[in-house]
């Protein structure tokens, strides 16, 4: 380890898996940060939000995250109803950026039609 190139090769190494497999920063997500934090407040806010989106019942106790391509803990939906993570697990795909029918992809196509951030992140991770 040369002047600490290893561990921010590691920080980078990271950072990209953050990046969830539909190009999401999970990083930014409230479900992780309410993880991370043990924040009940935050995770009750999110329930809430994510149950009037999805017209679901989301409870609190489903908010715990701390990243679809990370080892640790998902919420139900990530874990195993997400078709984009599903998909991106049996293609063993890095993320739907290195997928060859990314271009073509109506499943996720719904997150980054409506996301650019999520799009660059997509392009950018494959670097």
């Amino acid at each position: 380890m040369i002047n600490g190139n290893l561990s921010e090769g590691k920080k980078i190494q990271t950072m990209k898996k953050l990046i969830a497999y539909c190009g999401l920063d999970c990083e930014k997500c409230d479900a992780r940060i309410a993880t991370l934090n043990n924040d009940n407040a935050l995770r009750e806010k999110v329930a809430k939000l994510w149950s009037e989106l999805n017209g679901v019942e989301i409870t609190p106790e489903m908010i715990n995250c701390e990243g679809c391509r990370v080892d640790g803990v998902k919420t139900p939906y990530c874990n195993s109803l997400c078709p984009i993570r599903q998909c991106a697990l049996i293609k063993g795909c890095e993320t739907c950026g290195n997928c060859l029918t990314f271009n073509d992809c109506q499943t996720v196509g719904m997150v980054i039609s409506n996301n650019a951030e999520a799009l660059d992140n997509l392009k950018n991770n494959n670097r």
